[in-house]
């Protein structure tokens, strides 16, 4: 073979190079796989009933930036709708609480006003949260002031398979081991704990209610050791009048107690089914956004390299080889054609990406639109459980506060609960 015949073919080989290096741009590809299932551990045998701790779970803090609350096209691009964050801080506890629920480790599992008196309480704070991948900060205490878990981070990515179908995304949420783990957590924390332990939280948890309508009356009961543990110093009397006073104020706490409660499940079953169909398609926009941005980057650093490539081919044919001369240009054309295209269809790529963040923004819009606040009637008092829910249920306490002094005619002096208003019960 001739030398400029060797040339011709170096030349075509570096011009098929450069075409591959331009279709290379085109190439992106992400593999998922299903995630393993997690599941909370199931209770193997009945557990004492004096052993039975109840759960409330507190409504997570939405945790919305305060340098950007006023700035839409910020939180925008960390994907945070402020709306749809509220919204999740009254569903989410709904979904852990039905986990909790479902293990049959616990006694009554509700999601409560923040300063309700329960045996064990969970707090909760959203770090990230959108159709891909969930992220929580949990804190759970017991009535003594026992830590059981304080600030741990739960994360983990989507189940893509609770987005196949809406019978699959009915049947388990997308994030169900977030939850699982939490409760599996909070169970082996329960676990280090003795009978006499729990049993004790019980009773704290009695006193310290107790405490709060007639603390005068119950003074010594608990005492404080140097880690600002509570215990119990010493025992009502069995048949105490004021005791059963209590416990019958007690009950209508609880039975408040459970219509808020009740709310969160009411609003659960209501923005189920239009909040996991805005997680599943925001899943999708942002995946395709994520797929967009890399095929972007790819395309237009591939398109970039080509083009440098086909400027820098040497020359490689001899004066008055015009054959060669030819093929040379082609090549450079070619290299030089096929990475502008990539630079365009990168270009390109970016503008699709903004388009799926608008279409995840709309979404979100349009779910903030079905996800309004109930109204709920309590002891002919009107409580609407929002933002206001801990001052609704201050009041609600002063109101409970009244009906002690009530039935006891005000023979056992107690302050009402600290900075709850006056009130009035409604005729």
């Amino acid at each position: 073979m001739s030398g400029s015949m060797h040339d011709v073919v170096r030349l075509l080989r570096q011009a098929g190079a450069l075409a591959l290096l331009a279709a290379l741009a085109a190439c992106v590809t992400q593999e998922t796989r299903p995630l393993p299932k997690l599941n909370p551990v199931q209770a193997t045998e009945q557990i004492p009933e004096a052993e039975l701790l109840d759960v409330g779970i507190r409504a997570f803090d939405a945790n919305i930036p305060e340098q950007y609350k006023d700035d839409e096209e910020e939180l925008a691009r960390r994907r945070i709708f402020p709306e749809v964050r509220q919204a999740e801080s009254a569903y989410l506890p709904g979904l852990l609480r039905a986990t909790l629920e479902g293990s049959g480790q616990w006694g009554a599992v509700r999601v409560v006003p923040p300063n309700a008196t329960v045996d064990v309480v969970v707090d909760g704070r959203i770090i990230g949260s959108t159709g891909a991948r969930l992220a929580l900060v949990v804190t759970v205490t017991d009535s003594m002031g026992r830590v059981w878990i304080k600030d741990k981070a739960y994360e983990g990515e989507a189940d893509l398979g609770s987005y196949k179908t809406d019978a699959a995304l009915q049947a388990r949420d997308p994030f169900q081991n977030v939850y699982s783990q939490i409760a599996n957590d909070m169970l082996a924390a329960r676990a280090a704990l003795t009978s006499a332990d729990l049993r004790e939280i019980r009773r704290v948890t009695e006193l310290r209610f107790a405490g709060e309508f007639a603390p005068q009356a119950v003074q010594g009961y608990l005492s404080t050791d140097k880690q600002g543990i509570s215990r119990v110093a010493r025992l009502p009397a069995e048949g105490d009048p004021l005791m059963e006073r209590i416990d019958r104020i007690r009950e209508r706490d609880l039975s408040v107690i459970d219509t808020f409660d009740g709310y969160h499940a009411s609003f659960t079953d209501k923005v189920e089914s239009t909040y996991g169909n805005f997680r599943r398609v925001s899943q999708e926009e942002i995946e395709k956004e994520d797929r967009a941005r890399a095929s972007a980057r790819t395309r237009t650093v591939l398109g970039a390299a080509a083009v440098l490539a086909s400027v820098l081919i040497p020359d490689q044919c001899s004066g008055g080889d015009y054959t060669c001369r030819n093929v040379q240009s082609a090549a450079r054309t070619a290299g030089a054609v096929g990475g502008v295209a990539g630079v365009m269809s990168g270009i390109k790529k970016y503008s699709e990406a903004k388009v799926h963040a608008e279409a995840l923004k709309e979404l979100a819009d349009t779910f903030r639109a079905e996800a309004a606040p109930l109204v709920v009637e309590v002891e002919g008092r009107t409580l609407k459980l929002t933002g206001t829910a801990e001052e609704q249920y201050r009041e609600w306490r002063a109101l409970l506060h009244q009906i002690y002094l009530e039935e006891t005619g005000g023979v056992v002096a107690g302050a009402p609960p600290q900075d709850s208003p006056a009130v009035t019960p409604s005729e």
